[in-house]
């Protein structure tokens, strides 16, 4: 499958072990590169979907100077998003737990935006995906935060871990953009390049 990235060498440019083992799961042969301290900031005039896409072709365009022509990188950012309220990554245990008890009881949208770039062309996207929390106590929210130290996760939380276990009781839309990575969009989207 995807015969037509044969001629391609394909970067992800992510940090992020789901994200490798997403793009894997697709058998696609890949490699890492990843530039440290990229501006992930944006205009405060962006809303829901428009973040995510914006951040990711701030990354592409980092790797932009280093390409050679027949790379193929693949960037990706991911927020949590509920009521026009952006929930990015816990800066320590106080935020976390704050973030877990507004998502509490409450759906929220998980929207990853990605970026495609050839040397000939630059195709970005988003794929939201709403999820739906039970009423969390504040015991389970500090056991999550305590054993998992979820710093590294949009809106505090990785959806494969106890807390989605016992806290997530309704999905709609892709469970693995959750997790960081639309692998079924990616895939249509990769299967396009010509």
């Amino acid at each position: 499958m995807l015969n037509n990235l044969k001629k391609y060498n394909v970067i992800l440019a992510s940090n992020s072990p789901r994200r490798r083992e997403l793009l894997g799961g697709l058998g696609i042969e890949y490699q890492v590169m990843t530039i440290p301290g990229i501006d992930e900031s944006y205009p405060e005039s962006l809303r829901g979907e428009e973040i995510p896409i914006h951040i990711s072709q701030k990354k592409a365009e980092a790797y932009l100077q280093q390409m050679q022509d027949n790379d193929l990188i693949i960037t990706a950012d991911t927020i949590v998003y509920q009521d026009g309220m952006v929930l990015g990554k816990p800066a320590d245990e106080a935020e976390a737990i704050k973030m877990l008890q507004l998502l509490s009881g409450h759906t929220h949208q998980v929207i990853t935006g990605v970026s495609v770039v050839t040397k000939q062309k630059v195709k970005s996207f988003a794929v939201t995906t709403q999820v739906t929390f039970a009423s969390l106590t504040d015991e389970e929210i500090h056991y999550y935060v305590q054993h998992y130290r979820p710093y590294d996760k949009a809106g505090s939380y990785g959806i494969q871990e106890w807390i989605g276990f016992i806290g997530v009781t309704g999905i709609e839309g892709s469970y693995f953009n959750v997790m960081g990575l639309p692998v079924q969009r990616l895939y249509t989207e990769l299967k396009q390049l010509v």
